[in-house]
């Protein structure tokens, strides 16, 4: 086994969930990922831990939904298991990413609201989503097996000890700030974060991290911006989306195709048009695009927003987080941006002032 595997499983377990002894822990994989699950098997047998490993294929969900028709209910099940679990790991590992793209949105959609207790309850638990470097994740960044392995460990394995202290003086700036002003091309938005929560984020729910997260007032955002990177639904691509907001909601927009797409997830619901989060990215380990957006998203120099659901312990005390049954990321990368706190330059060029 290549070492690298057990380095995952060990910061996965030590740093990400914080495991202990008899923790009953939760891992949810395709079978493509065995190699990390039999590493992550022997390092909860040294804790005293309890595992049990659930199936998952995006091949299975999709051929599911193209023969499930009407409304769907909460999995009791399902919620029962992830309610006994005290730890939960997901692996992204399929072996093909995009299986998804053939499922009509309105059945995604009606699948995302059925899931969505489970989803807030898998918010609450020591948890991780990471990935398994597969053939089928290489060829969607471009790569070979190899280039896509050392990219993904490269990542992953770092002191993220060290990323939380880096990453400390951005946190303690947004949450002393009030409004953020987001300028560049076709760009020019405000939001509001005073009295939110921003999150030091470094590994403990998504691995690899490496950003800095808030969510935004949701009836805050004013003005229009343009997504550098395609936008990532359902495995498929959505080039050049730019959304014009009023109000917090999102009340025009337009891509370069695939506009139904983006139309059918600002159907799901009232939060669909609304922001849940304003993430700043430092992982300059990632330095390319790779249609993952667990990757893309902690890329360095860019900043990324979500439409839909705001993670809840980044909505401040008191205050109101947006609800809704989906949380899709889109990038924009600030080379030639500037964001601004409550006036004062905080990001030029992609670079922090402070640098």
């Amino acid at each position: 086994m290549d070492e690298r595997i057990k380095k995952h499983a060990q910061i996965l377990v030590d740093w990400s969930t914080e495991v202990k002894k008899g923790d009953r822990v939760l891992i949810r994989s395709h079978p493509s990922a065995e190699e990390l699950i039999i590493a992550l098997y022997e390092e909860l047998g040294k804790k005293g831990a309890d595992p049990i490993t659930i199936y998952t294929s995006n091949e299975a969900t999709s051929t599911y939904l193209l023969n499930r028709d009407g409304e769907m209910d909460t999995p009791d099940h399902m919620l029962a298991l992830f309610d006994k679990s005290d730890v939960v790991i997901s692996i992204i590992a399929d072996d093909n990413i995009t299986a998804m793209g053939g499922v009509p949105g309105e059945r995604l959609s009606t699948m995302s609201k059925a899931y969505k207790p489970i989803l807030k309850m898998l918010m609450d638990k020591r948890s991780s989503i990471t990935l398994f470097p597969t053939n089928s994740s290489a060829q969607m960044a471009g790569m070979s097996l190899a280039a896509y392995q050392d990219f993904v460990w490269g990542a992953v394995i770092r002191d993220w000890q060290e990323v939380y202290d880096m990453q400390e003086i951005l946190r303690e700036k947004l949450a002393s700030a009030s409004e953020v002003h987001i300028t560049g091309p076709e760009t020019d938005l405000k939001l509001e974060i005073g009295g939110m929560k921003p999150v030091n984020s470094a590994g403990k729910h998504n691995m690899p991290s490496g950003e800095v997260y808030v969510a935004p007032h949701p009836d805050s955002a004013e003005g229009n911006i343009l997504f550098d990177m395609p936008m990532i639904l359902r495995g498929q691509e959505i080039e050049g989306v730019k959304l014009e907001f009023s109000e917090g909601k999102v009340v025009d927009f337009s891509a370069k195709g695939k506009e139904e797409m983006l139309e059918s997830l600002l159907e799901t619901d009232e939060g669909a048009r609304r922001l849940g989060e304003l993430g700043i990215g430092t992982n300059r380990q990632i330095d390319r695009f790779t249609r993952n957006m667990l990757f893309d998203e902690k890329m360095g120099d860019t900043i990324h927003l979500a439409l839909g659901y705001a993670i809840p312990w980044s909505v401040g005390g008191g205050k109101k987080g947006n609800e809704s049954a989906v949380h899709v990321d889109m990038i924009k990368i600030m080379a030639k941006g500037k964001m601004k706190l409550d006036g004062e330059p905080i990001m030029v060029n992609g670079k922090f002032v402070w640098e």
